[in-house]
């Protein structure tokens, strides 16, 4: 099928992605065609298959990428330090990062049901990459008996979703700043890792 007059690679390809990112988020992976993203993008949906093979990998590579840039943000990101300095770096880098990308985080986590086995396994292992990070910190801070808890492994699952949580309902404007809530979640997350 020939591309739509007006459409380009580098222009569509994107909001196909970006397209189906807000469909996925909104109404659920299931519940969206391949159709109505290609209706939302503005061309035919055979003309979506120039971009993707299928909904299955338009899915993966979104989730995929989201952990790609995430990795590759915080690999770049001052974390140096004692273990408390580190954690409090951790939390306020993964809310910084995921308060601009509320659909991306919904997904990362909310669509992994959606995933063939082969894809889950690699979203997995990326997930689990970043998750290790925290699990080193709070390993560290337990050696040095400046945390207490009893396993860090699930001390680490609980703290991402606090963190992730904030995405559900932060607004800026609302009544309290960026700054001042990632300083209450902050607190909240010293105070349970702390005893």
């Amino acid at each position: 099928m020939a591309r739509k007059q007006g459409s380009h690679a580098g222009i569509t390809g994107p909001k196909v992605r970006d397209v189906a990112l807000r469909l996925f988020a909104r109404y659920g992976y299931a519940a969206v065609s391949m159709r109505q993203i290609a209706r939302e993008v503005g061309v035919q949906a055979g003309a979506l298959y120039l971009y993707t093979p299928d909904k299955q990998t338009l899915l993966f590579d979104l989730m995929r990428g989201h952990l790609d840039e995430l990795l590759s943000a915080w690999a770049e990101a001052d974390k140096g330090g004692p273990p408390a300095a580190r954690l409090e770096a951790f939390a306020r880098f993964h809310m910084r990062y995921h308060l601009d990308r509320p659909d991306t985080i919904f997904i990362a986590y909310m669509e992994l049901r959606n995933l063939e086995p082969d894809n889950f396994a690699e979203v997995e292992r990326l997930r689990d990459l970043y998750e290790a990070s925290l699990i080193d910190i709070l390993d560290a801070g337990r050696a040095e008996g400046v945390f207490q808890v009893p396993d860090t492994r699930l001390a680490a699952k609980a703290a991402i979703s606090m963190l992730n949580g904030v995405t559900t309902w932060f607004r800026e404007g609302g009544r309290l700043g960026q700054g001042e809530v990632e300083s209450i979640y902050w607190d909240m997350l010293r105070k349970s890792v702390s005893g």
